[in-house]
Order: structure tokens, then sequence, then C-alpha cells
């Protein structure tokens, strides 16, 4: 064998593979495309964290009634949670080589992995069209600035927004489809190249903060909404967890297909590290940036403002102008890398001899349109408690059944060849595995009542299933893979005897 080989590559005879589950884009990575070091995965979630969303996260904390501190801590805390099922589920990227949609058929079989890799898609085309709305109102936010309103006008009907929003939308969005033409390397190149940048974007907006706030003095000072005699005196723990459930949904996306990064890790040491210093302390950073702003806007326009594009908007002449760029530049890298990969290679699952990458990115591009993301920002509410929180209770379960086979069940031993094999120990009952379809279905049910609750879908729940939602992924990854882990040895025992 090849001294030069990575200790973790697996050789597979390509001759014996299925075309149906086997393409470029989902073959394991060769040890020429692993060459992602610890900088360049930290780069990668530098360039995801630092934008408009997660900047919404804390400022939206504060809007919800905490304060400072307790918004910060939120985040921070949040953050370090899904830190530990990230590095996990990575483990089997940076081992194996292989993408998200190849691990799942381990535990869901075959043809059963493009049911949770079409649901991790259509979770991603909703953030894929967010962002894009946010880069787009951006550009009409800070034009509409500078030109005195003049990009103002009547909604059209069923959109609800102008003619200058959804031109402003569209151009944002035709600007990504040129890294989603180029492909990966395009996606690492820009994320490696706008780290500095994007890190110099949050250094500038927490000196603006400080610079108009006396230095932050009374930032951690400023009272609570759950203090005794505060608007929402006691309400602190109902806020809390939910908020919490939310910060930790933030990321359930890239929880789950991680390994289409780390896949291109040169070791588990590059993929541990580089998470662990890029996503938690980020975070939290921005956050502090996040909370000093909204702190500093009730001084500067006299009115609190959670929105970073809304101050930009503002602020108007050469320095909108110049935080427009940095905007852009910070939105992209994040929706790329964030809510390109995983959907581009999901399509790509379901077909693997007609759809690439390339055209699972624009199926991915088109979706994000059709959704119009306008109506999921209309809130902090919505935005924390309806989509974050409600798509983490889908999400949440299909995490704990892939822990629970990958670390449990099978103990970090793969059979590679299998998973692009029909017929072979993946196929479970024609390609499904009826027990992770189970394992998902238990995991999900107990979340639906305090989903629905919250959507405005019913008037009313029973208060314990409205109380579960706040724990939401937490409940659902918790139930499916325990259940996943008890019914597959269950199963085996019977098998074997």
């Amino acid at each position: 064998m090849n001294k030069n080989k990575n200790k973790y590559e697996t050789l597979i005879n390509k001759d014996t593979l299925d075309p149906r589950l086997w393409n470029d884009d989902l073959e394991p990575a060769e040890e020429s495309k692993r060459t992602w070091s610890a900088l360049h995965i930290m780069s990668l979630w530098i360039g995801m964290v630092i934008s408009v969303p997660a900047y919404l996260l804390a400022s939206g904390l504060m809007q919800q009634g905490m304060n400072a501190a307790q918004a910060i801590l939120t985040v921070l805390l949040g953050n370090v949670i899904v830190l530990l099922p990230m590095i996990l589920i990575g483990h089997a990227g940076a081992k194996y080589g292989i993408p998200f949609p190849v691990l799942l058929r381990s535990s869901f079989g075959t043809i059963g992995a493009r049911l949770p890799g079409i649901l991790r898609s259509l979770v991603a085309c909703g953030w894929f069209g967010i962002q894009t709305w946010v880069g787009g109102f951006a550009i009409y936010q800070i034009l509409n600035g500078v030109m005195g309103n003049a990009l103002t006008g009547a909604a059209i009907p069923f959109l609800g927004i102008d003619v200058a929003q959804l031109f402003c939308f569209l151009s944002f969005w035709a600007m990504q489809l040129y890294f989603i033409y180029k492909g990966m390397e395009s996606i690492k190149w820009l994320e490696t190249f706008a780290a500095p940048l994007l890190i110099f974007i949050r250094v500038v907006l927490f000196y603006w903060a400080y610079s108009n706030t006396n230095g932050l003095d009374n930032l951690f000072s400023q009272p609570s909404m759950f203090d005794e005699g505060g608007e929402r005196a006691g309400e602190f723990w109902s806020v809390f967890w939910p908020s919490l459930t939310a910060m930790v949904g933030f990321w359930a996306t890239l929880t789950l297909n991680i390994p289409d990064f780390t896949r291109f890790s040169r070791s588990q040491r590059d993929q541990m590290i580089g998470q662990a210093v890029g996503l938690p302390i980020p975070m939290a950073l921005l956050a502090l940036v996040s909370v000093s702003a909204t702190s500093a806007t009730v001084i500067v326009f006299g009115e609190q403002i959670w929105d970073p594009v809304d101050i930009a908007g503002r602020l108007g002449g050469v320095t909108a102008i110049f935080g427009l760029v940095l905007l852009i530049i910070a939105t992209i890298t994040t929706n790329l890398a964030a809510n390109v990969v995983a959907p581009a290679n999901g399509f790509a699952n379901l077909s693997p001899n007609k759809i690439s990458f390339r055209m699972g990115g624009f199926i991915t591009a088109g979706l994000g349109i059709a959704i119009m993301p306008w109506k999921l920002m209309e809130s902090a509410g919505s935005y924390l408690f309806v989509w974050l929180v409600g798509y983490s209770s889908l999400l949440g379960p299909i995490a704990g059944i892939l822990i629970a086979d990958y670390f449990f069940v099978r103990k970090r031993q793969l059979n590679v060849q299998m998973l692009y094999t029909k017929g072979g120990e993946y196929e479970y009952c024609n390609g499904w595995n009826l027990v992770a379809l189970l394992a998902l279905a238990l995991g999900v049910a107990p979340n639906i009542p305090g989903f629905l609750n919250a959507g405005g879908f019913i008037e009313a729940a029973p208060a314990f299933w409205i109380g579960l939602y706040n724990y939401a992924r937490f409940v659902g990854a918790l139930v499916a893979g325990t259940t996943y882990y008890l019914v597959t040895k269950l199963v085996f025992r019977k098998s074997s005897s």
C-alpha cells in the first residue's frame, strides 16, 4: 500500500459500485483532496458565524427581555452544547472521507437515507432563502438610505414586498450562483480569504458601539425585563429554555452535514481543533458585538434596533456603502458553506447518476426563492421560536440516530464499499431500515403539539406538550437515539439466535 496514503483512507473497488448510489461528488474524498487544516476549518466557521442571522440571535434575545449578560451566556452555552454532536458526527467524515448523505445509509439504508437527507436539504433551502433575503435586503436598505428612500414603493400583491426589494433579492441570489457553479474548492478559497475581513467587521461594529456608549459603561448594568419590577418579572426560565434550544437549533443543520466538510480534513485532530476554536468563542464574541450595538442604538437613534442592516442604512453615506460590501461578503460566505453544500449533496443522493453537486446547488437556489423567506423574518419571536426551534425538533432526532448508530451500534466501524452497493449489509428491507424510521417518528412526535401551537396552527395545546417543545431538539435526539439503539440491539439478538 502507498505509504503516503492517509491512515483513515478506505480503498474501494469502483467496478462493483452501483451507479444509483455513486457519483464523483459523493465518493470518499481521496488523499489528494484531504488538505483542510485546523486553520481552514476554523476559517470556515468564522465565515459562517459572522452573519446577520447569527448576529440576530443575541439581539433577538434582548428584544425578548434578556439583559446583555444573559443574552451572551445563552448564546455561548448553546454553542458549547452543539459542539459535542458536531465533533462526534464529523468523526465519520474525517475517518472515511464520506459525505453526509452516504453516512446516512449506515443507519437508514441505501434508499431510506434519502428521506432524512431531503429533510435536511429542505431546511437548508429555507436557510438559503433567509440568508439571500438578508443579503438582498441589505442592498435595498442601504441604497435606499443613501438615495433618500427613493426606492420605496407599493408592495406587490401576494408577495408583500415592493419591486425594488424583489430586484435586490434576486440580484443577491444571482451573485451566489457563480460559486455554486465553481464547486467546493471555490467555497474553501472564499471562506479562507474572507475570514480576516469578517473579523474586521466585528471590530468596527464593536468600536462604533464603544465610542457611542461611553465605553459601554452602562451595557452590563442595564436591567433585564425579568427582574423584579420588570415588564416580564418571573418569566426568565420560560424564555431561557426555548431560547437555549433555539441557540442549539441554529446549527442543527450543520450538526448533521458536518461530514461534508470534515471529509476533507487532514486528520481528526484538525477537524476537532478547527471546530472547537472556530465555533463557540466566535459566536460568543459576535453576541457581545450584537448586544453592544443594540444598546448603542438606544443612545444614537433613540430606539432599540436589533437588525445590523437597519443600523448600517441609518448611518448613511460612505459608511453605509462600506458596511454594505462587508455585509454582502459575510452573508455569501455563510450561505454557501452552511446552506448550499448539504442540500446539493442531498439532492444528488436522490439520483447520483443524474444529479451532480452543481445541479443540486441550483435546485437549492430555486427552492430558496419559492419559500418567500421574508415572511420567516417578520419578528424575533417567529425567527427564534417557530423557525429555529421548529426545525431543530425535526433534525434533532436524525442527529440522535446517527450518533447511536455510528458510536454505539457500529463502534465507528463502517464498510465503505457496502455504502455504495445494492444488496449489501446496509440494504436492510429493500433499502429501508424500518428501525431508523420508527426512531425518527417517535423522536419527532412529542414536539408536534408544541410546534403547532407556537406556529399559530392551533389555538391551544396541553401545557405538558407546550412545555416539552421548549426542549425540542434535546427531547427528539434522546428519544430517537435511545429507541434506535435499543430496538437495533433487540432485532440483532433475535436475528443472531
